[in-house]
């Protein structure tokens, strides 16, 4: 809290503290591969957007991005606590996910990641032309998982920077 009092002097703490205490509460019992408690990742998601001074939505948006898909909590839960705009970029960041690649002969794995990059590419894409937030609330996400990699057995480390690799070589291009 203390980067967004910082940056945003006028930002609704009560409003943040709530979005932390629903992602506290909504990933109770889940821990990341390291041990930690799970909240650790979405809290430092949203320090990487409080030090880039994001605007509010993005950072409670971050405190909240991976409740839909990981937790019981759901679309009318977070719009009304927190409204449409946060919605809408959680949504956003939550659409951006691929499920593992299945393990399958090489040349059909080959095939099968240039699917998933011209879908992400569209994904991508989609997100940026409705909010660019949503994919700089994704690339936070990647990089907490880049800057927490060594908890991960090799292969996941490797598919999650070629992950972070297709996503930054597309926006920085």
């Amino acid at each position: 809290m203390t980067e967004i009092r910082e940056h945003r002097p006028k930002a609704d703490v009560k409003r943040l503290r709530l979005a932390y205490y629903l992602a506290e509460i909504a990933h109770k019992g889940q821990s990341r591969k390291s041990g930690e408690p799970y909240v650790t990742h979405p809290l430092a998601v949203a320090k990487i957007l409080a030090d880039l001074q994001m605007d509010e939505d993005s950072i409670v948006s971050a405190l909240l991005h991976d409740v839909l898909e990981d937790t019981p909590i759901d679309t009318l839960q977070i719009e009304k606590l927190f409204g449409k705009s946060v919605l809408s970029l959680v949504e956003g960041v939550t659409k951006l996910s691929f499920p593992p690649l299945q393990q399958t002969a090489e040349h059909r794995q080959a095939a099968e990641q240039r699917a998933r990059f011209a879908e992400t590419m569209r994904k991508m894409l989609m997100a940026m032309a409705e909010d660019f937030r949503v994919m700089v609330i994704k690339l936070a996400d990647r990089l907490h998982n880049m800057q927490t990699l060594e908890a991960m057995e090799e292969d996941k480390q490797q598919r999650i920077s070629q992950a972070i690799a297709i996503y930054c070589s597309s926006v920085f291009r």
